[in-house]
This record gives C-alpha cells, sequence and structure tokens, in this order.
C-alpha cells in the first residue's frame, strides 16, 4: 500500500508556510485600520497578498503532481527530488516576493519549478502512452 509519505510531508511542511503568509495579511489590515477588503492601496499589502496568491495558485497543482507521480512510482529518490525542489522553489519565490526588490530570485523559482512540472507531467504522460 502507497501511504503517499513524501507528499505527506511536503504538504505538512506547506501548512507551516501557508498559515503565517495567511496572518501576516491580517495582521497588516488591522495595523492599517480593519481594511476588510483588497489592499488598502498599500504596497506592503498588496506584496503579502500577491505572495500568498501566487502560493495558492502553484502549491496545489505542485501537491496533486507530486501525489501522482508517488502513486505511480511510490517513495523513491525521484519522487522526493521533485517533492525538494518543488518545496525549494516555493520557499525562494517565497523569500524573492516579500524580502527582495528585484525579480530574480522569484524568476530562478519560477523557472526551475516550471521545468520540474513538465519533467514531472511529462514523465507521467510517457508511462500512460508507452508502458
Amino acid at each position: 500500500m502507497n501511504e503517499l509519505t513524501i507528499t505527506t510531508l511536503i504538504t505538512s511542511i506547506f501548512v507551516f508556510l501557508i498559515v503565517p503568509l495567511s496572518m501576516q495579511i491580517t495582521m497588516k489590515r488591522i495595523k492599517l485600520g480593519n481594511i476588510a477588503i483588497g489592499d488598502g492601496n498599500n504596497d506592503d499589502l498588496r506584496k503579502k497578498i500577491e505572495t500568498l496568491g501566487n502560493f495558492s495558485e502553484y502549491v496545489p497543482l505542485g501537491l496533486i503532481l507530486l501525489a501522482v507521480f508517488e502513486y505511480k512510482f511510490g517513495s523513491t529518490m525521484s519522487v522526493a527530488f521533485y517533492g525538494g525542489v518543488f518545496l525549494l522553489c516555493r520557499v525562494i519565490h517565497l523569500i524573492g516576493m516579500l524580502y527582495t526588490s528585484t525579480p530574480l530570485l522569484r524568476a530562478i523559482a519560477m523557472i526551475v519549478q516550471h521545468i520540474s512540472f513538465f519533467i514531472v507531467g511529462g514523465t507521467l504522460i510517457y508511462t500512460i502512452v508507452l508502458p
């Protein structure tokens, strides 16, 4: 029975990233005078909202891809490697969004993440088309 150990671990780590991201937004909204919707035309709040949004857009797809990859191949080194690369890319992107003013870190993280998506997705397609 495949327990998706790697996917479970990576998913759990992402929980410890998304909660603080969300809390940063809540605390900033309170600090700015209880802004309920939008960014209050505040650049720092906008940056935090965009960081959470980007995180929320890519993490579910990456985790689904990781789960299918692990289900198909078991807890192998290639699954652990992809999971680690995906996690590292998301952390680097997050740091780049929140703590740097240039897009270099974000760009590198996104390029590596997209390449890994293509490799894993292509591998899964290959196993279906050419068993």
